[in-house]
């Protein structure tokens, strides 16, 4: 009787480290931030470059788990209505690796400012675009 209770136990434990065994122990992914993958510069408002204004433009970007921005705002204005919308009018169309999380991509906000710094000699065009003013006025 001893033996057939020995027998039983013995086949109960087998039973229990099997059953541990088959757990998954799929370890979970690191997770990795957020990468820029294209981010071309905004046009910069040709009279405003012509005139030598300049500016730095603060935006709160949600980058989605798609690599998409779906919100663009204005931090910080440059303190010209034509940059700040041209800054943000161009990051929209910026593309990102998402940041994941337990391998899953998710949303992440992040702040990016952008700078328009104005060309430094100034371009020939912006010659012919002076010209063209003086022949309004």
């Amino acid at each position: 009787m001893k033996l057939l209770h020995f027998a039983a136990l013995a086949a109960l434990l087998l039973a229990l480290d099997a059953c541990n065994k088959r757990v998954d122990q799929t370890p979970v992914p690191p997770p990795t931030e957020l990468l820029a993958v294209r981010t071309p510069p905004p046009k910069y408002p040709e009279q405003l470059a012509c005139a030598g204004i300049g500016g730095r433009a603060v935006l709160k970007v949600k980058v989605g788990p798609q690599g998409k921005p779906i919100e663009v705002n204005l931090v910080q204005s440059s303190n010209q209505v034509a940059l700040d919308t041209a800054a943000k009018d161009r990051v929209r169309d910026w593309e990102f690796r998402p940041a994941t999380r337990n391998g899953q991509p998710i949303a992440q906000t992040i702040q990016v400012p952008v700078t328009f710094n104005p060309p430094i000699p100034k371009p020939d065009w912006c010659f012919a675009l002076e010209e063209g003013d003086h022949d309004n006025h």
